[in-house]
């Protein structure tokens, strides 16, 4: 029987539908149940290495050093994209035909770890590589590691140097006030000041949430926080910067077309990290001419969201020392190196802080030497049924006339809703 989208996302978010979930449970692998030798045949699930490019790193590099260190492992890779991993993994927890290692978001490890489906992992590996403090939080559940990062892409401001200096603008904005400020004075002749819709808008709302000082959850997962007067706050001053006239939610851009900073549309945008390495692929001059620049969004504090892709082991994997050894090889410091020289992102290892790669990409630069300031969305096994409803009950008060009071309010009530059925 099919299983749609809402009822596989309850399955996993809101532990409905348990007999057909009773598979999560009957895993095995524990942290130290993955001895004896690596040998058999196992599938790798990831949403990252894409293209043909992707591919070639992946199944030819990264694959092919793991080979020689294994020769008795076969790896089958079964490529995905970010918006069908959730789906994917459900389903196949449905059908007791998990993979045997994973790859899936930050956020996404305690709703799976919750329901038993991946194994935790040893803690030595967490002192393996020379990790920053931070990054390594969102791989844990209830104080146990389930996963190890890979790459992080992180949220930040990009603006453009030129604009800044052609309107006498000598230092990037502290907090929102001087933000809003600066974006009017910058937003001119269809110009908009600032952007910050052209990345999602779940994360980017979360990344403001942060900098007001704001938590989404409570430490235990249990309690939603975000709907205090900080969630509410970081909603309206989206709703301020439209009503100024200095952003417009219309002219967002979508993912991986020539975004409002490189096009001039723009003089300030919330990004990802991975922009310089998109803007080297369509307008390298902005980076010869050194006109892009980038600061840490902040007001109560400074805040960067910090996401990115994780790797982690079936509970129920038949080949547990083939699957854990995977996992450690794809959190090496050379596939994560290769990972995020592909796509752009941020390596989480101090030992990788020093490359050539890190030094010539002024966003990941930035980001590694902010780890101080990141914050991580999720926090609650509810999250995998929360992180699809922000979106959509957020989005009104932007585009429509909902107040932001009303909009929070209302995400709260189905936060709530879906931690109470956990």
């Amino acid at each position: 029987m099919e299983l749609k989208r809402r009822s596989l996302l309850a399955a996993i978010g809101a532990g409905t539908a348990a007999a057909a979930l009773g598979g999560c449970g009957t895993g095995t692998s524990t942290a130290d149940s993955a001895g004896g030798a690596a040998e058999g045949e196992i599938t790798l699930l990831t949403p990252i290495y894409e293209g043909a490019d992707g591919k070639t790193l992946l199944e030819k590099e990264i694959l092919g050093g793991f080979r020689k260190k294994y020769p008795d492992v076969k790896v089958n890779v079964d490529y995905t994209t970010y918006a069908q991993l959730n789906e994917k993994i459900t389903t196949g927890l449905a059908g007791g035909l998990l993979p045997d290692v994973l790859m899936m978001g930050v956020g996404w490890i305690p709703p799976f770890a919750a329901k038993k489906a991946i194994a935790e992992l040893p803690e030595k590996l967490a002192a393996a590589h020379d990790y920053e403090k931070r990054v390594l939080e969102p791989s844990r559940y209830d104080g146990k590691l389930y996963a190890l990062p890979v790459v992080l892409d992180t949220r930040i401001v990009v603006y453009r140097k030129d604009h800044f200096a052609e309107a006498g603008i000598k230092k990037t904005p502290a907090n929102w006030a001087e933000l809003r400020a600066v974006a009017k004075q910058l937003t001119k002749n269809g110009r908009v000041g600032f952007d910050p819709f052209s990345i999602d808008l779940r994360q980017c709302w979360e990344t403001f949430l942060f900098a007001n000082g704001g938590q989404l959850f409570s430490a235990d997962g249990k309690k939603v926080l975000f709907t205090d007067t900080r969630g509410v706050e970081a909603l309206q001053f989206f709703k301020d910067l439209v009503k100024d006239g200095s952003s417009d939610y219309a002219k967002k851009t979508e993912l991986g077309a020539p975004t409002n900073i490189q096009t001039g549309k723009a003089s300030m945008m919330m990004s990802t990290s991975a922009l310089w390495k998109q803007v080297g692929d369509q307008a390298p001059d902005l980076l010869k001419d050194d006109k892009l620049g980038a600061f840490i969004l902040a007001n109560r504090k400074p805040a960067m969201l910090q996401g990115g892709t994780l790797v982690t082991q079936s509970a129920s994997s038949k080949h547990p020392a083939a699957a854990r050894a995977l996992v450690e090889y794809l959190a090496s410091p050379d596939s994560i190196l290769g990972a995020a020289k592909q796509r752009g992102s941020v390596p989480g290892l101090k030992d990788l802080s020093a490359t050539s790669y890190v030094k010539e990409n002024k966003f990941v630069d930035l980001s590694l030497q902010s780890m101080g300031d990141a914050c991580s969305e999720g926090g609650t096994p509810a999250w995998m049924e929360i992180r699809e409803k922000i979106k959509p009950t957020l989005e009104p008060a932007i585009v429509g006339n909902q107040s932001a009071k009303e909009a929070i309010a209302e995400l709260g009530r189905l936060a709530e809703a879906a931690i109470g059925r956990m």
